[in-house]
């Protein structure tokens, strides 16, 4: 078992900060606290990515306030040896490991897809009545809650924690992928891994998640007031395209993305912003596909004298301005503005 399971530890293991907390913890971590109603359970997972602190900390601080959780508080902590790594929650992953994020679905064949199949085992175990999967964006940006398919358990999860919800059916591998009737699971992102408001919202929202009678939905109780954007399309590099962000074009590089892009996290973005500077035909650069299976990359972008546009009014979202994850994962999402 690569998971040390903890019960009920004493706020000592927590140390000072959060950085600490890593160090006595050493690797994966599964840590049951105890609730006043034994018989259910909820579940947290974060730290998928090493670098996406926010519900680590939020753990680290729950430690040392000593709540007492309404129902069992699972807390699973899994890229821990990806944090350790000098400076810590700096590396998403180690060197040549998978995204743990796209590791939930057959094979596990590999060092990450076997660390992916002990949660699915843990969760399973402990059958916990809903899983929130926290993380934070790679960009600086606005909370959302992403989910597979809309229906008021979901939504009441992810009001939890913020006003808008992104329904995607795209099944990449995320834990999210797993959600059903039995045990809903939505991934929230707090915001960007740098932002303090970000840390605040991810301890604010675990309190809440944790200390609740109820988070799941009454049979009466259908809206929560949550912006609705529904399935996204990626975009995504070709194989051996160059990415650059900067002000101007990059010499030697095949696209260059605004340094300021990711200002447009949740914004509306008009077919008249412009996004960047590319060397080639759009089609030559990029992929991405829509619900159908179909080429999308023309219905999100399009080059005029060597600029890049967006071809109609759209919404963006995930904008990362780090060039490694935006040629291991994608460049962001987008969907249509009207809808």
């Amino acid at each position: 078992m690569r998971f040390r399971f903890l019960k009920d530890p004493e706020s000592s293991i927590a140390g000072s900060n959060p950085n600490e907390l890593l160090d006595n913890l050493g690797g994966p971590a599964c840590i049951l606290f105890s609730g006043k109603d034994p018989t259910r359970t909820r579940a947290v997972v974060t730290l998928l990515h090493g670098n996406e602190p926010s519900g680590f900390f939020a753990l680290h601080r729950w430690l040392h306030a000593g709540h007492e959780p309404a129902v069992n508080l699972l807390f699973i902590a899994a890229s821990v040896h990806a944090a350790l790594e000098p400076p810590c929650f700096s590396h998403r992953m180690l060197p040549r490991a998978r995204d743990l994020n796209r590791c939930f679905s057959p094979p596990f064949d590999d060092e990450q897809g076997r660390l992916a199949q002990e949660i699915l085992e843990l969760l399973r175990v402990h059958h916990p009545e809903a899983v929130v999967d926290m993380h934070n964006t790679s960009g600086s940006g606005p909370s959302f809650g992403v989910c597979t398919h809309l229906d008021r358990q979901h939504d009441a999860l992810v009001s939890i924690f913020t006003r808008r919800l992104v329904v995607s059916q795209l099944n990449l591998g995320a834990l999210m992928d797993i959600s059903d009737t039995s045990c809903p699971t939505v991934t929230i992102e707090v915001g960007g891994r740098l932002d303090d408001d970000a840390h605040e919202l991810a301890y604010e929202g675990l309190q809440r998640y944790a200390l609740a009678e109820r988070v799941l939905a009454p049979a009466d109780e259908t809206d929560w007031g949550i912006e609705i954007l529904r399935d996204p399309i990626r975009l995504e590099l070709r194989e051996g395209v160059t990415l650059a962000y900067d002000e101007a074009p990059r010499p030697g590089h095949d696209i260059t993305l605004r340094v300021d892009i990711e200002h447009h996290n949740f914004g509306e973005v008009s077919s008249d912003t412009p996004l960047g500077w590319v060397k080639d035909d759009p089609q030559s650069l990029f992929k991405a596909i829509d619900a159908f299976g179909r080429c999308a990359v023309n219905a999100l972008v399009r080059c005029e004298n060597g600029v890049l546009f967006p071809s109609c009014s759209l919404k963006l979202f995930m904008i990362t301005t780090n060039a490694g994850i935006a040629e291991s994962d994608c460049l962001f999402y987008a969907v249509a503005a009207d809808i």
